[in-house]
């Protein structure tokens, strides 16, 4: 039931505007387990389909994909030039735009289906566009979490001062997160404690920031401000976030999606390893991180 479009996207967006409508556009990869996991458990609930139908119009994109895009400023560039000028890093992405074609709503990877019905509310009333999507988790999704914020050994205590650590050969990781957060319990007492985790954090130095703090902090660049301001300020919406900066303070990459252990373990691999210098696309290199374990004779366990 996804539109089938031409993929002039500002004909998109006035259509779907004449009904009413916002659009998403939907960037996918195949093989991709989150995006099978999207469409099969997600949009496998009829109240989230009907949601979507009622108040979107869903084109699907192709990360890697040839086809003619025709953006919402005429320009015409592949599917894949397109991802990569939106800076679309995983699959799945979601942006969901207004009919100013302003993004309001960005979802990098997988949300499980409570979170992404909250996920479509909040996209779908124009009363939200500007504001935190954190802030109406806070409100509208009240989760049976430990209630603590968690630190991992050697992380660098409240309140943070970080303008001395990162380095492009020993990366500093800051984790935003918020005391309330299922995900943020699973990555510190699951995720993060299995063995290869811990090989691989032994390169970085770390910082566990509270993202609604109003405690002060010195963040990479020597800038001394609140922490629910630093987090803002960079974006961050979903908790936990991981964020690497190296030289300068400069970031390298960042991981805002719902993720099991491969996946962390291959982010933290990606930029320790420094193989963001040499290979962009994070997807490629999951792919290619997988065949060489498997050549090895690891077994890998996207869900595990």
């Amino acid at each position: 039931w996804f539109k089938d479009s031409f993929l002039d996207l500002s004909e998109d967006l006035a259509e779907a505007a004449d009904h009413g409508k916002r659009l998403i556009l939907y960037f996918h990869q195949d093989g991709c387990p989150y995006c099978a996991k999207l469409l099969r458990d997600n949009f496998g609930q009829r109240d989230i389909v009907l949601a979507t139908q009622q108040n979107f119009d869903v084109i699907e994109i192709n990360l890697w994909g040839d086809r003619p895009v025709v953006g919402f400023s005429g320009q015409e560039m592949t599917e894949k030039q397109f991802a990569a000028k939106l800076k679309v890093m995983f699959t799945p992405t979601l942006l969901f735009f207004n009919a100013a074609s302003e993004v309001v709503m960005r979802i990098n990877g997988y949300y499980p289906p409570h979170r992404f019905r909250l996920a479509l509310a909040f996209a779908s009333d124009p009363a939200q566009d500007g504001r935190s999507f954190n802030a109406f988790l806070a409100q509208n999704e009240p989760l049976p979490a430990s209630g603590q914020l968690h630190s991992e050994p050697g992380s660098v205590p409240a309140p943070a001062k970080l303008d001395h650590l990162g380095s492009d050969t020993r990366p500093l990781l800051v984790m935003f997160e918020q005391k309330e957060c299922k995900a943020c319990d699973e990555l510190h007492l699951d995720v993060l404690k299995r063995p290869q985790s811990r090989v691989l954090l032994e390169g970085f130095d770390i910082a566990v920031v509270d993202m609604w703090s109003k405690e002060k902090l010195v963040t990479p660049t020597g800038a001394r401000l609140p922490a629910r301001d630093w987090a803002r300020g960079r974006g961050i919406q979903y908790a936990p976030s991981l964020v690497f900066f190296g030289s300068g303070g400069q970031e390298l990459f960042r991981s805002e999606a719902y993720l099991r252990a491969f996946h962390v373990q291959s982010a933290l691999d990606y930029v320790s390893s420094g193989a963001w210098r040499t290979e962009p696309e994070f997807q490629r290199y999951i792919q290619a991180r997988a065949d060489a374990l498997r050549e090895q004779g690891v077994e890998v366990n996207l869900w595990d």
